[in-house]
């Protein structure tokens, strides 16, 4: 689903046969995902499969789906159906507290997995939010698990899955508890730096897609305090900005902030 809920069907219901024909276009189900073929095997679901192996994964990656830019995959309190696997574009997922205020609390680039936080409580527990026009492998968890019993190696990917997200937020706690807020934006620039270079993109050279504010959200920090960062980074050389482009001049002294 790319958007659930009441207020999509009053959209669609008032919107013009074209728009209608757009949006039916964006929501229907794409055909199988070819694991075998596709870039981002190396570091996705298919990295510990033999071939054989892989065929059958593709019987339960159904199909895969377009969010556009701005577009949620899935909302808090929609029911847990399938995870999702990046093929391309990037995600931030966003929790809403009690007192009304929204915060960010991760980003996922090509290859990592979204969805992970309904397996609790079989609800989603926060929004998926495209930061940029992005397709997804759908891949129904109930599906997921049968075939898990049978291979034994998938079954070990997915709980690393689940230990890197356990590792992910022990991360976080730590990046909001104990650094300053040059340690916070350096490690944050590192990370995505680490994340691309394993996906066989530059590592220091990259499009940050989220918005100032949106890592300020992540990181516990103003959009103003951010941008200031960024700009006394760019100031001693350690990196060049050009509005959402990021050049890393030198990173072993952004790791030593």
């Amino acid at each position: 689903m790319v958007e659930t809920g009441e207020s999509l069907s009053i959209e669609l219901a008032e919107a013009p046969a074209s728009t209608l024909a757009v949006a039916a276009a964006q929501m229907t189900p794409k055909p199988a995902a070819q694991c075998s073929s596709c870039a981002l095997r190396h570091v996705c679901m298919a990295s510990s499969l033999g071939d054989a192996d892989v065929v059958r994964l593709h019987d339960v990656v159904r199909n895969w789906r377009i969010v556009r830019q701005g577009q949620a995959l899935y909302r808090a309190g929609d029911p847990f159906q399938s995870i999702y696997a990046l093929r391309s574009g990037s995600f931030k997922t966003v929790l809403s507290h009690e007192n009304g205020r929204e915060y960010v609390s991760g980003f996922f680039l090509p290859g990592e997995t979204v969805g992970l936080d309904g397996i609790a409580t079989d609800v989603h527990t926060c929004d998926a939010i495209a930061l940029e026009d992005s397709a997804v492998c759908v891949i129904p968890f109930h599906l997921l698990e049968a075939l898990c019993r049978e291979v034994r190696s998938l079954q070990q990917h997915v709980h690393r899955l689940l230990s890197a997200e356990i590792v992910r937020e022990t991360g976080q706690m730590m990046l909001l508890g104990n650094l300053s807020a040059e340690q916070r934006v350096a490690s944050f620039l590192l990370s995505i730096s680490d994340r691309l270079r394993r996906r066989g993109y530059s590592s220091t050279a990259f499009t940050l897609r989220m918005t100032r504010e949106d890592i300020g959200s992540y990181l516990g920090m103003t959009l103003e305090t951010v941008s200031r960062t960024l700009s006394r980074f760019q100031q001693e050389g350690l990196i060049r900005v050009r509005g959402k482009q990021i050049e890393l001049l030198d990173q072993e002294a952004l790791d030593m902030r």
